[in-house]
């Protein structure tokens, strides 16, 4: 009897053990397909039967931070559950390796680390690495901003083409490190790893749709769709390649077919419903102009939701609003959107239309220069950072003042900043900033640079002569002296072409000698020079008649002579904040 029943404990314990293992696929089923809903519901239903369940706790906290978007939200829900589940499993190696994750989370690198390290020492066998517990560091490290790539790129090398670990989950983890570690180059090995996860299990939906994202990074949407398909092929029920499938029609302005995929997306999740689908919808009346009915449904989500609402979200809302012109509505929602969004979840247009929006609302010149140069340190491209800043400096260049020149400038500047090497017209274009600010100073300091980096240009001397001119309005030190010289001397290679600027600074050189160094010759050399061009012009004669009679021997100074005037012939005085004389329209880089 006793033996009877001891048989039927052992077939209990088993029957047991099958539904926790089946519960605990299908959880990770639905955590993979996204549908993050259900899987949370699966996790808790075996944590509920089992509280001490190890595994069921660890990736029920996995679901949790996947599921949510702010971060204190994420960090505090999964946080609950590994705390709880550290005593109750007395320190289990994969609830040590969930909380190493929360540190990463919360930038302890240092104490996560320590958490890894630990968990795989204590799993470690001759074959190798627990691959759980591998596989949970990985994890742990792909998605925290702080986390160590290139370790779990050794690691998971190791466990998979020297120890011969054939779990794909292993490989699809690989990948991921890759891609973060080496933007760009590491696409190649994610790729083949990716691939091998299939060799492993050729139906993982999962490794498809890493594949498709993949070639979504390097814009082959011939691939990014064949990987997608093939998901779908895979598993008619993965959410998640619908849902990639809508962005893939939605970003090429096939809205129908977006919508398509967006029903099937929600079909696929069944009986789970989200809220948040109404948020994809209110994308998709966006992007048909139909802002009221973006803000409607988008709304929708915020009065279901409250505080859990994501920041996209609030991002649509602050925009559509924008685009209704209702622009106190956008402020609304724009400032809950920093309020709430997560670094990671930042884009150049989240500070381009809180620029906008601050401009049609009364936000200050500061306020709007910080808003340009705090999205010029988000980690993008820097071709993005770079025409972020140049559409920074247009709007301040609309303005027509001199503090918005001097704002235009100080963007110009980060330009300069950043490309390696700045280009001759990025170079102009500061520094022309700073001109029609009438910030005088720090014009010259940039075309100091500008003609040390291009001494045979033009552009240098012309408008550093200008430059010295509106310093030095009396003539009194001569400052544009030496600079009108150096432009007059390349003007007079091409005299056809040049011929009013040659005229205008001989005029000004002409115009200095004669009344303030009181030379004469040199007066005359430049008057000469004018006549040349327009040899007509009666006033320049004349005035080359009153110096030549000064000039004589037995003229007495004040003996009929008068003062050279550039008025005397054509004036080429450059006023602060106009266009100088010559300024490009489009210089050769």
């Amino acid at each position: 009897m006793k033996k009877t029943r001891i048989s039927i404990l052992a077939l209990a314990l088993l029957f047991t053990a099958g539904l926790s293992a089946q519960s605990l696929q299908e959880g990770k089923n639905h955590l993979f397909a996204k549908r993050y809903a259900s899987a949370i519901a699966t996790f808790e239903k075996m944590v509920a039967a089992n509280p001490n369940s190890i595994e069921a706790n660890y990736w029920l906290g996995q679901a949790y931070l996947d599921n949510e978007e702010i971060m204190s939200a994420r960090i505090a829900s999964a946080k609950q559950v590994y705390e709880k589940a550290m005593v109750s499993s007395n320190g289990a190696p994969l609830i040590t390796v969930g909380m190493g994750h929360i540190d990463l989370l919360e930038n302890r690198v240092n104490d996560a680390r320590q958490k890894f390290e630990t968990a795989l020492t204590m799993t470690r066998t001759k074959k190798g690495e627990n691959t759980d517990i591998l596989n949970a560091v990985a994890r742990a490290n792909t998605d925290a901003k702080a986390g160590d790539n290139e370790y779990v790129i050794a690691k998971l090398k190791d466990q998979i083409d020297v120890k011969n670990d054939k779990n794909p989950e292993s490989c699809v983890l690989l990948g991921n490190a890759l891609r973060k570690a080496r933007p760009g180059e590491g696409g190649g090995e994610a790729f083949r790893y990716y691939k091998k996860a299939l060799e492993f299990n050729p139906n993982f939906a999962l490794a498809s749709l890493r594949l498709a994202q993949l070639f979504e990074s390097q814009k082959n949407w011939e691939l990014v769709y064949q990987y997608l398909t093939e998901a779908i092929q895979k598993d008619d029920k993965f959410s998640a390649a619908y849902y990639e499938l809508f962005y893939y029609y939605f970003q090429r302005l096939d809205y129908a077919e977006a919508e398509n995929q967006l029903q099937k997306y929600i079909t696929s999740k069944l009986p789970e419903k989200d809220v948040q689908d109404e948020y994809l919808y209110a994308m998709l009346c966006w992007a048909r102009k139909d802002y009221t009915c973006a803000t409607t449904k988008a709304q929708a989500v915020v009065d279901i939701l409250g505080d859990k609402t994501k920041p996209k979200v609030y991002r649509l809302l602050a925009d559509a609003h924008f685009q209704n012109n209702d622009f106190n509505a956008a402020k609304k929602f724009s400032d809950v959107f920093f309020s709430t969004k997560n670094l990671e979840d930042e884009i150049l247009f989240d500070y381009q239309l809180r620029a906008d929006i601050l401009d049609k609302t009364g936000g200050t010149i500061d306020e709007i220069f910080n808003t340009y140069l705090m999205g010029a340190k988000l980690d993008t491209t820097l071709t993005l950072r770079v025409d972020f800043l140049k559409r920074g400096a247009e709007k301040f260049k609309g303005r027509k003042d001199s503090i918005g020149s001097e704002r235009q400038g100080d963007l110009l500047l980060q330009v300069l900043n950043l490309k390696e090497p700045p280009s001759m017209r990025d170079y102009f274009d500061a520094g022309f900033a700073f001109y029609q600010a009438e910030n005088y100073n720090r014009a010259d300091s940039v075309f100091d640079i500008f003609t040390d980096k291009f001494p045979d240009e033009v552009y240098g001397p012309m408008m550093q002569y200008n430059i010295h001119r509106a310093m030095d309005s009396t003539m009194e030190k001569g400052m544009a002296v030496p600079w009108a010289e150096k432009y007059l001397a390349i003007l007079e290679k091409d005299t056809a072409k040049n011929k009013k600027n040659i005229i205008g600074v001989a005029g000004y050189l002409a115009q200095y000698f004669a009344n303030i160094a009181k030379d004469k010759e040199r007066a005359l050399e430049y008057l000469r020079k004018m006549l040349a061009m327009d040899p007509g012009n009666e006033a320049i004669q004349k005035n080359i008649e009153i110096l030549e009679k000064s000039a004589a021997p037995g003229t007495r100074p004040g003996n009929g002579s008068q003062p050279v005037k550039n008025g005397s012939a054509q004036s080429n005085k450059a006023a602060p904040g106009t266009k100088s004389p010559g300024t490009p329209p489009a210089v050769k880089k």
